[in-house]
């Protein structure tokens, strides 16, 4: 087996449980920060170490325009190549060709767009976007879908979800004819040994229509992955309509496979999203709001750009654990992001990143003691 998934414990729709890999294994409900470009902007490796990092995210389609999939793959997969020795998931590139609207042309064979780098012109099809995850050799990765954009009409939607359909078809060919040629098959530095190999997840879309997700999702879970996510939110739809969207499919993926919503949310929402039953998220705003002076506390947002905490000497939350709240203080913080010191974004970024996970942790602690159900709030 390349890839195995097991629910440990219940409570209500919540769902603690774990997957292993060739990597090591990963305890859910999991957050996965997001390492675009085979990095967690301004945070070091070992600094994910210390906060207990489980499993990053990586971009297909930024690694294959930089530095290439072809270098990646022959120093070692992605792994080796960022000094990162546990699981990594890939996307397939999907959203981000879906957002150079203006730079792409879709077609039944896949999608022609130019680089946001040089201008330069590439396609992806289901076959060539696996294989650039198959050379980039991350744990899990996925099948090459089309995001739909929002709005969208119930025709374009469905035009859509049947093309993905379709894609992911491909996608589990081409995987099956080719997973054997991950970069670390046989490195022994895998954990669990050479006969392991990669875990292809298939994506269910439909914009915004429950009928379009349900007929996407049964179409993918004929199809046969080991894991099933949700895609094409966090596309400018309302919260609400996401929310709506996660508790309409969640219900049709399979009890005893990894669940997984692709670019959600903030610290409330991922608290709702497992209570849905959601094993597997992944968001770019704790990363980049920490960018921006926004930091995600215990007791709300806080604005450490505001002229109020020029003189306060207090953490960031007085209830967190990590080393910037242990050591910073709120006027020093500021300082830095006034001063506009690189340090002020790496300080924010670890902060922010400990907080998302101190969540997850208390959310499957209380999903193992049956508390969860009955607690409104873990943040």
């Amino acid at each position: 087996m390349s890839f195995s998934f097991q629910v440990e414990a219940t409570c209500g729709a919540a769902r603690a449980g774990r997957f292993i890999t060739s990597h090591g294994e990963v305890r859910t409900p999991v957050f996965m920060p997001v390492g675009t470009v085979a990095s967690v902007k301004g945070v070091p490796q070992d600094v994910l170490d210390e906060l207990d990092v489980q499993i990053l995210l990586n971009n297909t389609y930024h690694l294959y325009l930089r530095p290439g999939v072809e270098t990646v793959r022959q120093l070692g997969g992605v792994q080796k190549f960022m000094s990162w020795h546990k699981p990594i998931l890939t996307d397939s590139g999907g959203f981000q060709v879906f957002s150079l609207s203006d730079l792409r042309k879709l077609t039944e064979d896949g999608v022609q767009f130019r680089s946001h780098l040089d201008g330069s012109l590439h396609f992806f099809s289901p076959e060539t976007s696996l294989a650039a995850e198959i050379g980039l050799g991350a744990n899990i990765i996925m099948a090459f879908d089309e995001c739909t954009e929002f709005p969208a009409t119930y025709e374009r939607s469905r035009k859509s979800m049947e093309m993905t359909a379709r894609w992911a078809k491909r996608s589990k060919d081409y995987f099956e004819a080719h997973k054997h040629e991950v970069p670390w098959f046989a490195d022994k530095t895998a954990q669990l040994g050479s006969e392991q190999t990669q875990a292809l997840f298939g994506i269910v879309q439909g914009g915004m229509y429950p009928d379009l997700r349900r007929e996407s999702a049964e179409r993918t879970v004929e199809i046969g992955f080991p894991g099933h996510a949700i895609g094409g939110l966090s596309v400018g739809e309302p919260r609400e309509k996401t929310w709506e969207i996660v508790n309409a499919t969640i219900p049709l993926l399979p009890a005893d496979k990894p669940r997984y919503v692709m670019g959600v949310g903030t610290p409330e929402e991922i608290v709702e999203y497992v209570r849905l039953g959601v094993d597997m998220m992944d968001c770019v705003m704790p990363t980049r709001a920490a960018r921006h002076g926004l930091l995600f506390t215990s007791e709300g947002k806080v604005n450490i750009k505001n002229a109020k905490y020029a003189r306060d000497d207090g953490p960031i939350d007085p209830n967190c654990r990590c080393k910037v709240c242990a050591r910073y203080s709120r006027a020093y913080l500021r300082h830095l992001y006034a001063s506009q010191e690189v340090l002020a974004q790496v300080l924010n970024t670890v902060h922010n990143l400990a907080h998302y996970l101190d969540i997850m942790r208390r959310v499957r602690e209380t999903i193992i003691s049956g508390e969860f159900a009955s607690t409104r709030s873990a943040v």
